[in-house]
């Protein structure tokens, strides 16, 4: 299977760090959204796909681990790879690393469900992420 991922590289502005230039802690959820937008931009799999198909795709987990601070002015790049499941979800983890030195900055996961444009959770996989999986060659036995 192959594995789908993408990577951003990140400026930092001065409105995401704190009064000692550290990225404050609530802006790494953005970079995690970012990451998500520029990885449906290259795979087809963007937000409004999931509209456009009657569908939200909610996050209902979302978790970081920071290793080391990154500081403003920084430029760090963020990858994000898509971890196929047989599920009804969308999982990616994610990695940010100094494109100085490549060392890593922090790590994550997110966790996204379906629901109906009635706000209905949704149990079994939609057929356009079905078809999306299929594409991708994300969908087998290794699942």
């Amino acid at each position: 299977m192959k594995e789908l991922r993408t990577s951003k590289v990140l400026n930092i502005r001065f409105s995401e760090v704190d009064s000692m230039n550290v990225v404050w802690h609530g802006s790494y959820a953005l970079y995690f959204e970012d990451a998500r937008e520029a990885f449906g931009a290259q795979y087809g799999l963007d937000y409004l796909t999931y509209v456009n198909n009657g569908y939200f795709a909610p996050l209902v987990d979302l978790s970081f681990k920071y290793r080391k601070p990154i500081i403003y002015g920084m430029t760090p790049r963020i990858d994000i790879i898509y971890r196929p499941t047989e599920a009804a979800k969308v999982v990616f983890d994610y990695v940010i690393r100094d494109t100085r030195d490549g060392s890593l900055f922090a790590s994550g996961h997110s966790v996204q469900v379906f629901m109906n444009l009635q706000y209905q959770l949704v149990w079994d996989t939609p057929d356009f992420y079905r078809e999306w999986k299929e594409k991708w060659k994300q969908t087998g036995d290794e699942l």
